[in-house]
């Protein structure tokens, strides 16, 4: 019961960066922008996270460091498609590049660095249940943001009338624009969300899950929180879902290779991004269900000029 109870609680913890990244790409996409730079953003947010709480001792202002640090960063993508007018894709791959290569130099002073943990809430009398006490009210404090996000966002995008109108621009920017609605503006601060939220997912990673800095310790998270947006077909609820089968696998291949079952390795390795290629194959060869909540608009330019 023990190695099952400590099994679910490090399921919980890969899926917790997954969840955040994702949920803050489905609300950048809602609103029309495909932003590719998930990856860059959360490494970006991991470097920047350990730092602070590294060099303040406080593992708070380093979580407020990477979200901060993760929302710059988006900052610069959202003036270069969205007031420049450049194109997306190659935008948010160039945010990736320069993230990678600019967390490993500004984190070169860090490897080996003993760094601070995000302590586990402790609620008294609740956490020492056996089971059910670790897993629901022993877990670190991310993990309840998370579950708090997906639930804030569900209600913003579907139960709100500034949701609706976010919707709308991602399904037709011309015509939320001729109905006088700030396309940009609105865009600007889904943008920034997203970025936000990437940043706390790396600082999750170099605060909670791995509490060290690790040069591209994000390791393709980013590229999956995507893949899991597409897996939702752009709904919160099935993020969560996806974020908790990804995370399950995640563990899953690390358990494996822990055991000695007779399998390469690097096989092992793999299994969360062959994942991810099998997730996106089987959604794309059902048309139907790959253009279900796909915003219309999404991944094209607006210039109110043109």
């Amino acid at each position: 019961m023990d190695i099952t109870v400590n099994i679910l609680l490090t399921v919980a913890t890969a899926a917790t960066p997954l969840l955040i990244a994702a949920i803050g790409e489905l609300v950048v996409e809602r609103s029309g922008v495909l932003n590719l730079g998930v990856e860059g953003m959360m490494i970006m947010g991991a470097v920047g996270g350990f730092g602070a709480g590294y060099l303040t001792g406080s593992p708070w202002i380093g979580l407020l460091a990477a979200i901060i640090v993760g929302a710059l960063f988006s900052l610069l993508f959202a003036v270069m498609t969205l007031s420049l007018a450049t194109n997306q894709v190659a935008t948010g791959l160039s945010l990736t590049l320069l993230g990678l290569g600019l967390s490993g130099m500004i984190g070169t002073s860090f490897v080996g660095q003993p760094g601070v943990r995000l302590p586990n809430l402790y609620i008294p009398g609740l956490s020492s249940i056996p089971v059910v006490g670790k897993l629901i009210f022993g877990q670190d404090p991310v993990f309840y943001i998370s579950i708090a996000l997906t639930a804030a966002v569900m209600w913003f995008l579907f139960r709100t009338r500034t949701g609706l109108t976010l919707r709308s621009i991602g399904d037709s920017h011309s015509s939320a624009h001729a109905l006088g609605i700030k396309v940009i503006r609105y865009r600007y601060l889904a943008v920034i969300f997203g970025g936000a939220c990437a940043g706390l997912a790396g600082g999750h990673l170099s605060l909670v899950y791995t509490p060290q800095w690790v040069e591209n310790m994000s390791a393709g998270r980013g590229w999956i929180a995507l893949a899991l947006v597409v897996f939702a077909s752009w709904r919160p609820w099935r993020v969560l879902a996806g974020a908790y089968i990804f995370g399950a696998v995640w563990i899953g291949q690390l358990h494996a290779q822990a055991f000695g079952i007779p399998v390469p390795s690097q096989f092992l390795s793999s299994l969360p991004y062959l994942a991810t290629i099998v997730v996106l194959v089987l959604i794309s060869r059902n048309k139907r269900l790959t253009m279900m909540n796909t915003p219309a608009s999404l991944g094209q330019p607006f210039v109110p000029d043109r």
